[in-house]
């Protein structure tokens, strides 16, 4: 054991029966690294896989002509609303894949006043434990494929890309962009991150427009802490696309929003929540967009809430002339609600989720089709 004496240091011994389950004592007292650790694969290097599963020129156009609206409507050049939208979490790509080709068919009809951008997600935050999402257990069973969910991952983005709807993902552990980040048109920072360092440091080298989350306690400041760190340069430790462990030094990332999603302190949707954020952001020297997360506090967890939510935040985008709200969030799926989890695959309900409660395809339709309609005079 380490003692500190005046201004130096001693061994002294240790008993055996002091600590005789510690992982040290059972096996050497020499073994100081990995202690904790029982397995190390190593991953196939990120240039790697994107020649495995490779971005062909109508994905990569896709990208681009996506981002470059996305940006137009943050800062105000696009007078359409965005709308990010789709299942809280990809389990079942064949589910995911019916759902997207039903919202490919309604972004094309309602794209001239509608943004539409399909949720993607892989990764899930948990507050204890729980599934972590495709990337992190592609077969639904504890056996943590990595390499598996990472190629999982991409040929599904390619796949909604290729049907012509934007992708839209959470990115949550650091090292995931260099995988998919070439499939992904926008990105958010959820509400666990948003006050992590290592992700603003992410956020700066980032290629295409996000989202920060207020936290969950309903903190807006820290997000907007979060735009003025991600905008600027940044050097941090990461990854190549040859897969070494690299310094990173990026130039910012000029093109990111607030996303209001509620709080412990309550809900944060509401006229007054809007416009006070929007001013904040102005004080910062930031962009006054705003965007609304129906789910999450502001739904108080319930799905069907979600459609409320949804109208009124589209009723005040609609109806107010300055309204800085650039977009809203949906949690949707071929089904409503969610089935318990985990539980055998082949017992699992089509369509419905296995985190979040959603709503279902039937609402969702309706929810668009009414917010176009909603959305006349504002581009009258």
């Amino acid at each position: 054991m380490l003692a500190l004496g005046a201004g130096t240091f001693m061994l002294l011994p240790v008993p055996d029966t002091e600590f005789p389950n510690h992982p040290i004592m059972s096996h050497s007292p020499q073994l100081v690294s990995d202690v904790n650790v029982v397995d190390s694969a190593v991953l196939p290097a990120p240039e790697y896989l994107g020649r495995e599963i490779t971005r062909d020129d109508a994905a990569a156009a896709a990208v681009a002509s996506a981002r470059a609206a996305l940006r137009r409507i943050i800062f105000g050049d696009d007078r359409r609303i965005i709308v990010v939208v789709g299942p809280c979490s990809i389990h079942d790509t064949a589910a995911g894949l019916e759902y997207a080709g039903r919202l490919a068919a309604l972004a094309a009809e309602i794209k001239d006043r509608i943004q539409v951008v399909m949720r993607v997600y892989f990764e899930k935050p948990r507050t204890s434990v729980g599934w972590k999402g495709l990337i992190m257990d592609p077969q639904l069973d504890g056996t943590c494929d990595i390499p598996g969910g990472l190629k999982t991952a991409r040929r599904f983005l390619l796949d909604v890309l290729h049907l012509g709807l934007p992708t839209g993902t959470e990115l949550l552990d650091p090292i995931t962009p260099q995988f998919i980040a070439d499939l992904v048109c926008w990105s958010a920072i959820g509400a666990r991150t948003t006050e992590s360092q290592t992700h603003r440091q992410m956020a700066s080298g980032l290629s295409m427009p996000l989202g920060f989350k207020n936290n969950t306690a309903g903190n807006i400041d820290v997000a907007i802490n979060a735009i003025k760190a991600a905008a600027q340069p940044q050097t941090f430790l990461g990854i190549s696309h040859q897969g070494l462990a690299s310094a990173i030094t990026t130039r910012g990332n000029p093109d990111t929003h607030v996303i209001l999603r509620g709080g412990e302190s309550g809900t944060n949707h509401d006229a007054a929540s809007i416009h006070k954020t929007a001013d904040r952001l102005r004080e910062h020297g930031c962009s006054p967009s705003v965007m609304i997360d129906c789910s999450h506090a502001n739904s108080g967890k319930d799905p069907e809430r979600q459609a409320d939510v949804f109208r009124q935040v589209m009723s005040h985008a609609a109806e107010t002339p300055d309204s800085p709200v650039i977009g809203l969030m949906l949690e949707s799926n071929l089904k409503s609600g969610s089935q318990p989890f985990p539980r055998p695959a082949a017992d699992l309900v089509y369509g419905q989720s296995i985190t979040d409660a959603c709503i279902g395809w039937e609402t969702t339709e309706q929810l668009l089709r009414r917010a176009h309609a909603s959305l006349a005079s504002r581009f009258a």
